[in-house]
């Protein structure tokens, strides 16, 4: 086989641009941190990147969605604690309702701090959040939840539901039908066994009705009156007990939330340490990679520059 000057040459070049070729290579992975800076310098890590890439993002999501459900979801609870204790204060005002020894004036005037009560109540159940949606209207968020005069729900029918994780859908809020005009299976019953009234606004009205109303001397009035109030007290204590029931599953949502998010945290930790195995330098490596491959590339350029100063003619002298 011939050797000839030109195939010398051509791969004493060779030599030297691969050296700088891997020199450089190794001068890219330092500056950038990556050991993978694009699909050709390892194919298989470069698509599991990829893929991890995807899952990080999706995780980001939930982080996100969790976010806003627990912003919702601790607004309702902070609303039901205004309910709650406005209910124990109807309450308080009915059980003082039924003092025989009080006027029709004295009855006028917790009527009067009832209505206060209701009107209250009224205002919390049409609460909004911080972009004016209504908390309590379900899906219908553009319009007030209950009717300010009649106190009929006005909603929507659907409770909101947020995806928070990959497998976990929550209701984040309650339909103002649920926590407003509804009782629990261990409600106390009428008495007579007729269908109580559940519409806590109603039930209030109905009361506010009766304590307006003249008795004087009139004994039937009067039993109508005890009636009322007695009618009244189940049906806010049946109330009560629904809207506790209420915040208990809020706070049970409240927890799984911060477990997810917990979860969410070390899933996150997890992905960034597997991509850190996928594409990133090992230092140690790479500099000890780099400082060799320069004296290589060093010692390429010698090696090029003597045989530029040679050729068959002198070498056979």
């Amino acid at each position: 086989m011939r050797i000839s000057t030109q195939m010398m040459y051509e791969q004493s070049m060779r030599g030297v641009t691969n050296s700088q070729s891997l020199w450089l290579g190794y001068g890219e992975q330092m500056s950038t941190g990556k050991r993978v800076n694009r699909p050709s310098d390892d194919p298989i890590a470069a698509s599991q990147a990829v893929v991890l890439s995807q899952a990080q993002t999706q995780n980001s999501q939930y982080t996100l969605a969790r976010s806003f459900a627990t912003t919702k979801v601790s607004l309702e609870e902070n609303v039901l604690t205004q309910v709650t204790s406005a209910i124990q204060s109807a309450q308080e005002k009915i059980v003082y309702a039924g003092n025989g020894t009080l006027s029709d004036t004295d009855r006028a005037s917790l009527a009067t701090d009832l209505q206060g009560i209701r009107d209250q109540l009224m205002n919390l159940a049409n609460s909004t959040d911080g972009n004016g949606r209504y908390i309590f209207a379900g899906y219908k968020t553009e319009a007030a939840a209950f009717d300010s005069t009649t106190g009929d729900y006005a909603g929507g029918t659907t409770p909101i539901s947020q995806q928070v994780d990959s497998a976990r859908t929550m209701q984040i809020s309650h339909t103002g039908t649920e926590v407003f005009d509804n009782f629990t299976s261990s409600a106390k019953p009428e008495p007579d066994g007729s269908a109580p009234e559940t519409n806590l606004f109603k039930i209030l009205d109905s009361a506010i009705a009766a304590l307006n109303t003249p008795i004087a001397d009139d004994q039937t009035a009067a039993d109508a009156l005890t009636a009322s109030v007695d009618k009244a007290n189940r049906g806010l204590s049946n109330s009560l007990d629904n809207v506790l029931t209420v915040r208990a599953d809020l706070g049970t949502k409240l927890n799984e939330l911060d477990k997810l998010d917990a979860l969410g945290d070390d899933r996150a930790l997890g992905q960034t340490q597997q991509m850190s195995d996928l594409v990133d330098v090992d230092w140690n490596s790479v500099i000890s990679s780099y400082t060799m491959q320069q004296a290589a590339l060093q010692a390429s350029y010698k090696a090029f520059s003597d045989m530029q100063g040679m050729s068959l003619f002198q070498m056979n002298k």
